[in-house]
Protein backbone atom coordinates (compact mmCIF):
# COMPACT_ATOMS: atom_id res chain seq x y z
CA UNK A 1 0.00 0.00 0.00
CA UNK A 2 1.49 3.33 -0.87
CA UNK A 3 1.69 5.94 1.17
CA UNK A 4 0.43 9.61 0.18
CA UNK A 5 3.53 11.70 -0.37
CA UNK A 6 3.42 15.29 1.88
CA UNK A 7 4.97 18.00 0.88
CA UNK A 8 8.13 19.92 2.24
CA UNK A 9 6.87 22.78 4.75
CA UNK A 10 7.01 25.66 2.68
CA UNK A 11 7.56 29.12 4.77
CA UNK A 12 6.22 32.28 2.32
CA UNK A 13 5.10 35.78 3.83
CA UNK A 14 1.84 37.56 3.97
CA UNK A 15 2.92 40.88 2.94
CA UNK A 16 4.47 39.96 -0.32
CA UNK A 17 5.77 43.02 -2.49
CA UNK A 18 2.88 43.98 -5.41
CA UNK A 19 -0.11 43.07 -3.40
CA UNK A 20 -1.46 45.82 -2.23
CA UNK A 21 -0.58 47.89 -5.59
CA UNK A 22 -3.13 45.27 -7.38
CA UNK A 23 -5.49 45.69 -5.05
CA UNK A 24 -5.37 49.35 -4.66
CA UNK A 25 -5.68 49.93 -8.55
CA UNK A 26 -8.93 47.37 -8.40
CA UNK A 27 -10.59 49.93 -5.66
CA UNK A 28 -9.92 52.83 -7.71
CA UNK A 29 -11.68 51.29 -10.74
CA UNK A 30 -14.98 51.78 -8.66
CA UNK A 31 -14.29 55.21 -7.80
CA UNK A 32 -17.59 57.17 -8.32
CA UNK A 33 -17.45 59.85 -10.95
CA UNK A 34 -19.02 63.35 -10.25
CA UNK A 35 -20.64 64.01 -13.25
CA UNK A 36 -22.57 60.87 -13.28
CA UNK A 37 -24.03 62.32 -9.94
CA UNK A 38 -26.08 64.98 -11.51
CA UNK A 39 -28.08 63.08 -13.84
CA UNK A 40 -28.51 60.63 -11.07
CA UNK A 41 -30.33 63.22 -8.89
CA UNK A 42 -32.50 64.60 -11.49
CA UNK A 43 -33.90 61.18 -12.03
CA UNK A 44 -35.37 61.69 -8.05
CA UNK A 45 -37.25 65.16 -9.29
CA UNK A 46 -38.51 63.76 -12.51
CA UNK A 47 -38.29 60.00 -12.73
CA UNK A 48 -37.67 58.89 -16.83
CA UNK A 49 -40.68 58.77 -18.24
CA UNK A 50 -41.30 55.40 -20.42
CA UNK A 51 -43.50 54.28 -22.74
CA UNK A 52 -47.02 51.93 -22.05
CA UNK A 53 -45.75 48.99 -19.47
CA UNK A 54 -47.97 46.17 -19.86
CA UNK A 55 -47.14 45.11 -16.10
CA UNK A 56 -47.82 48.50 -14.48
CA UNK A 57 -51.11 48.71 -16.05
CA UNK A 58 -52.04 45.06 -15.14
CA UNK A 59 -51.40 45.90 -11.51
CA UNK A 60 -53.52 49.05 -11.79
CA UNK A 61 -56.27 46.92 -13.09
CA UNK A 62 -55.94 43.89 -11.05
CA UNK A 63 -55.31 46.55 -7.41
CA UNK A 64 -58.50 48.23 -9.01
CA UNK A 65 -60.47 45.25 -9.00
CA UNK A 66 -59.41 44.21 -5.49
CA UNK A 67 -60.70 47.61 -4.23
CA UNK A 68 -63.76 47.23 -5.59
CA UNK A 69 -63.98 44.05 -4.02
CA UNK A 70 -62.89 45.02 -0.81
CA UNK A 71 -65.03 47.79 -0.64
CA UNK A 72 -68.50 45.78 -1.55
CA UNK A 73 -67.22 43.11 1.20
CA UNK A 74 -66.74 45.98 3.87
CA UNK A 75 -70.01 47.10 3.32
CA UNK A 76 -71.58 43.71 3.24
CA UNK A 77 -70.15 43.62 6.53
CA UNK A 78 -70.85 47.04 7.93
CA UNK A 79 -74.80 46.36 6.88
CA UNK A 80 -74.56 42.42 8.75
CA UNK A 81 -73.74 44.49 12.38
CA UNK A 82 -76.85 46.73 11.98
CA UNK A 83 -78.78 44.14 11.06
CA UNK A 84 -77.29 42.26 14.16
CA UNK A 85 -77.47 45.02 16.61
CA UNK A 86 -76.73 49.00 16.14
CA UNK A 87 -74.14 49.43 18.37
CA UNK A 88 -72.18 46.40 16.42
CA UNK A 89 -72.86 48.65 13.35
CA UNK A 90 -72.08 51.94 14.81
CA UNK A 91 -68.34 49.85 16.40
CA UNK A 92 -68.05 48.26 12.80
CA UNK A 93 -67.93 52.78 11.48
CA UNK A 94 -65.92 53.56 14.43
CA UNK A 95 -63.16 50.96 13.19
CA UNK A 96 -63.56 51.14 9.51
CA UNK A 97 -63.06 55.22 10.16
CA UNK A 98 -59.59 54.47 12.17
CA UNK A 99 -58.14 52.33 9.50
CA UNK A 100 -58.84 54.99 6.91
CA UNK A 101 -57.64 58.00 8.92
CA UNK A 102 -54.15 55.45 9.40
CA UNK A 103 -54.04 54.77 5.38
CA UNK A 104 -54.44 58.59 4.93
CA UNK A 105 -51.62 59.43 7.51
CA UNK A 106 -49.66 56.82 6.00
CA UNK A 107 -49.86 58.39 2.65
CA UNK A 108 -49.17 61.82 3.73
CA UNK A 109 -46.08 61.17 5.74
CA UNK A 110 -45.10 59.30 2.44
CA UNK A 111 -46.09 62.27 -0.01
CA UNK A 112 -44.27 64.17 2.81
CA UNK A 113 -40.74 62.56 2.88
CA UNK A 114 -41.07 62.32 -0.57
CA UNK A 115 -41.34 66.05 -0.73
CA UNK A 116 -38.68 66.20 1.38
CA UNK A 117 -36.05 64.32 -0.75
CA UNK A 118 -37.05 66.32 -4.18
CA UNK A 119 -36.10 69.45 -1.85
CA UNK A 120 -32.73 68.03 -1.13
CA UNK A 121 -32.37 67.28 -5.30
CA UNK A 122 -33.41 70.43 -6.08
CA UNK A 123 -30.78 72.09 -4.09
CA UNK A 124 -27.87 69.77 -5.13
CA UNK A 125 -29.12 71.20 -8.57
CA UNK A 126 -29.40 74.70 -7.43
CA UNK A 127 -25.56 74.69 -5.80
CA UNK A 128 -24.02 73.07 -9.11
CA UNK A 129 -25.78 75.88 -11.39
CA UNK A 130 -24.82 78.38 -8.36
CA UNK A 131 -20.89 77.50 -8.71
CA UNK A 132 -20.39 76.94 -11.99
CA UNK A 133 -22.09 80.63 -12.88
CA UNK A 134 -20.62 82.07 -9.51
CA UNK A 135 -23.51 83.31 -9.16
CA UNK A 136 -23.67 85.07 -5.70
CA UNK A 137 -27.10 85.45 -5.34
CA UNK A 138 -27.76 81.67 -6.25
CA UNK A 139 -25.62 80.57 -3.67
CA UNK A 140 -26.77 82.99 -0.59
CA UNK A 141 -30.05 81.52 -2.18
CA UNK A 142 -28.74 78.07 -1.59
CA UNK A 143 -27.26 78.99 2.18
CA UNK A 144 -30.56 80.19 3.16
CA UNK A 145 -32.46 77.30 1.92
CA UNK A 146 -29.86 75.13 3.23
CA UNK A 147 -30.17 76.77 6.83
CA UNK A 148 -33.98 76.25 6.91
CA UNK A 149 -33.42 72.67 5.57
CA UNK A 150 -31.49 71.96 9.29
CA UNK A 151 -33.05 74.17 11.05
CA UNK A 152 -34.66 71.77 13.64
CA UNK A 153 -31.00 69.47 14.04
CA UNK A 154 -29.07 69.96 16.89
CA UNK A 155 -26.02 69.21 15.16
CA UNK A 156 -26.05 71.47 12.56
CA UNK A 157 -26.24 74.53 14.74
CA UNK A 158 -22.57 75.46 14.84
CA UNK A 159 -22.42 74.94 10.87
CA UNK A 160 -25.63 77.16 10.49
CA UNK A 161 -24.79 80.06 12.60
CA UNK A 162 -21.47 79.98 10.65
CA UNK A 163 -23.22 80.27 7.40
CA UNK A 164 -25.59 82.93 8.10
CA UNK A 165 -22.01 84.90 8.78
CA UNK A 166 -20.96 83.95 5.58
CA UNK A 167 -23.88 84.48 3.20
CA UNK A 168 -23.68 88.64 4.25
CA UNK A 169 -20.23 89.18 3.76
CA UNK A 170 -18.89 86.90 1.00
CA UNK A 171 -19.65 88.18 -2.46
CA UNK A 172 -18.53 85.53 -4.50
CA UNK A 173 -20.46 82.82 -5.13
CA UNK A 174 -18.27 80.21 -6.12
CA UNK A 175 -16.93 81.11 -2.81
CA UNK A 176 -19.83 80.72 -0.99
CA UNK A 177 -20.95 77.14 -2.02
CA UNK A 178 -17.27 76.44 -0.81
CA UNK A 179 -18.01 77.84 3.16
CA UNK A 180 -21.30 76.16 2.61
CA UNK A 181 -19.45 72.81 2.10
CA UNK A 182 -16.74 72.91 4.38
CA UNK A 183 -19.10 74.32 7.29
CA UNK A 184 -22.05 72.74 7.53
CA UNK A 185 -21.67 69.83 4.44
CA UNK A 186 -18.37 68.29 6.16
CA UNK A 187 -19.52 67.11 9.13
CA UNK A 188 -22.32 65.29 8.01
CA UNK A 189 -19.93 63.90 5.26
CA UNK A 190 -17.90 62.68 8.74
CA UNK A 191 -21.18 60.55 9.74
CA UNK A 192 -22.26 58.86 6.12
CA UNK A 193 -18.60 57.60 5.61
CA UNK A 194 -18.13 55.96 8.93
CA UNK A 195 -21.69 54.92 8.36
CA UNK A 196 -20.35 53.19 4.80
CA UNK A 197 -17.41 51.83 6.69
CA UNK A 198 -19.23 50.21 9.15
CA UNK A 199 -21.48 48.68 7.00
CA UNK A 200 -18.93 47.08 4.24
CA UNK A 201 -17.50 46.29 7.35
CA UNK A 202 -20.61 44.15 8.69
CA UNK A 203 -21.59 42.66 5.13
CA UNK A 204 -18.12 41.42 5.02
CA UNK A 205 -17.47 39.72 7.98
CA UNK A 206 -20.85 38.61 7.53
CA UNK A 207 -20.85 36.92 3.98
CA UNK A 208 -17.22 35.63 5.06
CA UNK A 209 -18.75 32.67 7.66
CA UNK A 210 -22.41 32.68 6.26
CA UNK A 211 -22.64 29.19 5.12
CA UNK A 212 -25.20 30.02 2.53
CA UNK A 213 -25.36 32.07 -0.50
CA UNK A 214 -29.03 32.90 -0.30
CA UNK A 215 -28.56 33.79 3.07
CA UNK A 216 -25.84 36.14 1.63
CA UNK A 217 -27.70 37.92 -1.07
CA UNK A 218 -30.70 38.79 1.68
CA UNK A 219 -28.24 40.25 3.85
CA UNK A 220 -26.17 42.60 1.59
CA UNK A 221 -29.97 43.76 0.10
CA UNK A 222 -30.91 44.58 3.43
CA UNK A 223 -27.71 46.28 4.45
CA UNK A 224 -27.35 48.37 1.45
CA UNK A 225 -31.17 49.29 1.33
CA UNK A 226 -30.31 50.81 5.07
CA UNK A 227 -27.49 52.46 4.12
CA UNK A 228 -28.64 54.25 1.50
CA UNK A 229 -31.70 55.15 3.83
CA UNK A 230 -29.40 56.09 6.72
CA UNK A 231 -27.45 58.58 4.02
CA UNK A 232 -30.23 59.92 2.68
CA UNK A 233 -31.61 60.87 6.45
CA UNK A 234 -27.70 62.16 7.45
CA UNK A 235 -28.24 64.68 4.84
CA UNK A 236 -31.58 65.88 5.62
CA UNK A 237 -33.65 63.46 3.34
CA UNK A 238 -34.84 60.88 5.12
CA UNK A 239 -37.16 58.72 2.71
CA UNK A 240 -40.17 56.44 3.04
CA UNK A 241 -41.12 53.47 1.78
CA UNK A 242 -41.53 54.90 -2.42
CA UNK A 243 -38.69 57.87 -1.79
CA UNK A 244 -36.24 54.95 -0.97
CA UNK A 245 -37.18 52.95 -3.54
CA UNK A 246 -37.06 56.43 -6.03
CA UNK A 247 -33.50 57.01 -4.28
CA UNK A 248 -32.25 53.41 -4.89
CA UNK A 249 -33.25 53.61 -8.45
CA UNK A 250 -31.14 56.53 -8.62
CA UNK A 251 -28.28 54.98 -7.26
CA UNK A 252 -28.47 51.79 -9.33
CA UNK A 253 -28.28 54.42 -12.27
CA UNK A 254 -25.48 56.39 -10.84
CA UNK A 255 -23.86 53.01 -10.47
CA UNK A 256 -24.64 51.18 -14.27
CA UNK A 257 -23.55 54.65 -15.67
CA UNK A 258 -20.01 53.96 -14.27
CA UNK A 259 -19.86 50.79 -14.66
CA UNK A 260 -19.95 49.45 -10.90
CA UNK A 261 -22.24 46.58 -11.84
CA UNK A 262 -20.07 45.18 -14.82
CA UNK A 263 -17.18 45.31 -13.42
CA UNK A 264 -18.86 43.71 -9.80
CA UNK A 265 -19.01 40.40 -12.46
CA UNK A 266 -15.68 40.13 -12.38
CA UNK A 267 -14.33 41.46 -9.43
CA UNK A 268 -14.41 38.32 -7.44
CA UNK A 269 -11.54 36.53 -9.93
CA UNK A 270 -9.62 39.89 -10.39
CA UNK A 271 -9.18 40.15 -6.39
CA UNK A 272 -8.51 36.66 -6.20
CA UNK A 273 -6.08 35.85 -9.14
CA UNK A 274 -3.76 38.62 -8.30
CA UNK A 275 -2.11 38.00 -5.13
CA UNK A 276 -5.00 36.78 -2.79
CA UNK A 277 -5.54 33.80 -3.23
CA UNK A 278 -2.41 32.43 -1.58
CA UNK A 279 -3.63 34.46 1.50
CA UNK A 280 -7.50 34.45 1.45
CA UNK A 281 -9.97 31.39 1.31
CA UNK A 282 -12.90 32.02 -1.16
CA UNK A 283 -15.21 32.34 1.22
CA UNK A 284 -13.24 35.47 2.98
CA UNK A 285 -12.83 37.00 -0.72
CA UNK A 286 -16.18 36.56 -1.31
CA UNK A 287 -16.73 38.81 2.07
CA UNK A 288 -14.10 41.22 0.60
CA UNK A 289 -15.82 41.17 -2.81
CA UNK A 290 -19.10 42.51 -0.72
CA UNK A 291 -17.83 44.25 1.70
CA UNK A 292 -16.19 46.81 -1.52
CA UNK A 293 -19.47 46.35 -3.56
CA UNK A 294 -21.32 47.56 -0.48
CA UNK A 295 -18.58 50.62 0.37
CA UNK A 296 -18.95 51.62 -3.57
CA UNK A 297 -23.12 51.43 -3.44
CA UNK A 298 -22.56 53.96 -0.18
CA UNK A 299 -20.38 56.51 -2.02
CA UNK A 300 -23.18 56.36 -4.84
CA UNK A 301 -25.83 57.54 -2.40
CA UNK A 302 -23.14 60.36 -0.66
CA UNK A 303 -22.99 61.20 -3.84
CA UNK A 304 -26.59 60.87 -4.90
CA UNK A 305 -28.19 62.19 -1.17
CA UNK A 306 -25.40 65.39 -0.28
CA UNK A 307 -26.90 68.77 -1.21
CA UNK A 308 -23.93 70.26 -2.71
CA UNK A 309 -21.35 69.24 -5.02
CA UNK A 310 -17.55 67.96 -4.02
CA UNK A 311 -15.94 71.81 -4.88
CA UNK A 312 -13.41 72.45 -1.53
CA UNK A 313 -13.24 68.91 -0.13
CA UNK A 314 -11.62 66.09 -1.77
CA UNK A 315 -13.91 63.60 -2.85
CA UNK A 316 -14.30 60.25 -0.52
CA UNK A 317 -12.58 57.31 -2.32
CA UNK A 318 -13.22 54.06 -1.73
CA UNK A 319 -9.64 52.56 -0.53
CA UNK A 320 -9.89 55.51 1.85
CA UNK A 321 -13.31 54.29 3.40
CA UNK A 322 -13.12 50.02 2.54
CA UNK A 323 -9.45 49.83 1.91
CA UNK A 324 -8.73 48.03 5.25
CA UNK A 325 -11.06 45.19 4.19
CA UNK A 326 -8.29 43.08 2.68
CA UNK A 327 -5.90 43.86 5.66
CA UNK A 328 -8.54 43.14 7.78
CA UNK A 329 -9.64 40.36 6.56
CA UNK A 330 -6.28 38.78 6.44
CA UNK A 331 -6.06 39.43 9.84
CA UNK A 332 -8.76 36.67 10.25
CA UNK A 333 -6.87 34.30 8.29
CA UNK A 334 -3.61 34.87 10.56
CA UNK A 335 -5.47 34.76 13.34
CA UNK A 336 -6.62 30.73 12.39
CA UNK A 337 -3.77 29.65 10.01
CA UNK A 338 -0.67 27.70 12.00
CA UNK A 339 2.22 29.50 13.54
CA UNK A 340 5.68 27.92 13.78
CA UNK A 341 8.04 29.15 16.42
CA UNK A 342 9.83 31.34 14.28
CA UNK A 343 6.98 33.61 13.62
CA UNK A 344 6.41 32.35 9.90
CA UNK A 345 3.36 30.65 8.51
CA UNK A 346 4.08 27.71 6.64
CA UNK A 347 2.10 25.85 3.91
CA UNK A 348 1.79 21.81 4.17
Amino acid sequence: MKTAQRRAPEAFRLDEPGAVEIEEDIIEELDPVEEDAERAVTTIIEPKKRGIRWLRLAVVGGGGLLSLAVAIAIDDLIRSLFQRADWLGWLGLGLLGLFLLAILAMVARELFALARLKAVARLRLAADAAFEDNDPEKARRVGRDLIRQYGGRPDTAQGRRQLKEHLGAVMDGADLIRLTERDLVLPLDERAKAAISSAARRVSVVTAVSPRALIDVAYVLVTCLGLIRAIATIYGGRPGFFGLMRLTGAVVSHLAVTGTIALGDTLLQQVVGHGLAARLSTRLGEGVVNGLMTARIGLSALDVCRPVPFVAQPRPRLKDIAGDLVSFTTAREEAVAPTPRNGRRVNE
